[in-house]
């Protein structure tokens, strides 16, 4: 992969799933029981198209693809409950603490950008709300009526950088992204976009990212003019 021209910025924004919560595998889990359910596969590929999106994007692709006799509004309730159920304790990803109170420390804005509902992200950060409110602020995609459309769209990162005090322009925003469609949405958003994908996507999937990490615990802060780590 062709190494990008890294520029400085001034402020973060983060996706949650798959990157600071260790919640995919459960959405994974879920839906393919759902689709079990009906004697359906639920094909890597469909789950990788999924990520990222809203709530209910998701379930339309899902329904679709894995041709289940479920209506959107049945599947989102089961899905929901069944959801409601594993999310009140899921674990941090490595490297996710110690990079927002780094940038905290330091007096870095970051802001939080999920395609979840503000009921979901309350719930899965339940054991986490010290780390939580460090945020600037929380932009909900599936619940935020600013966000029009959801990744890959760009909407919820400019919407995230609006929200900022001081309006920065989106190219001094880095985001921290897990999913194709969110690599995709912040990259049309104007801004660079760090990349720790799931192992199981290809190097292709990746490519479009300004930077592919193995964890948040390889990032380097002071390649993108942000201070140093110190430990």
């Amino acid at each position: 992969m062709a190494k990008k021209v890294l520029r400085n910025v001034t402020h973060c924004i983060f996706d949650m799933d798959g990157l600071l919560l260790d919640t995919e595998r459960i959405y994974e889990e879920v839906t393919k029981q759902i689709a079990a359910s009906y004697g359906r596969p639920y094909p890597v590929a469909t789950r990788f198209r999924v990520m990222g999106t809203t709530e209910q994007r998701s379930a339309e692709i899902v329904i679709s693809e894995c041709n289940l006799p479920i209506s959107l509004n049945d599947f989102l309730k089961r899905y929901s409950d069944m959801c409601h159920k594993r999310l009140g304790n899921v674990p941090l990803l490595e490297g996710a603490a110690r990079l927002l109170r780094h940038l905290h420390a330091n007096k870095v804005p970051f802001a939080l950008a999920t395609s979840s509902g503000a009921d979901m992200v309350e719930l899965k950060s339940t054991h986490h709300k010290e780390l939580f409110n460090l945020f600037n602020h929380k932009v909900c995609g599936s619940t935020d009526a600013e966000v029009k459309n959801g990744k890959p769209a760009p909407d919820i990162f400019l919407v995230a950088a609006g929200r900022f005090g001081d309006t920065p322009d989106p190219s001094k925003c880095l985001v921290f992204e897990d999913s194709p469609n969110g690599v995709t949405a912040g990259e049309s958003a104007g801004m660079q976009v760090i990349m720790v994908p799931d192992p199981r996507l290809s190097e292709e999937r990746c490519s479009h990212a300004t930077q592919v990490l193995r964890s948040l615990e390889d990032f380097k802060p002071e390649q993108f003019g942000l201070p140093p780590f110190s430990d």
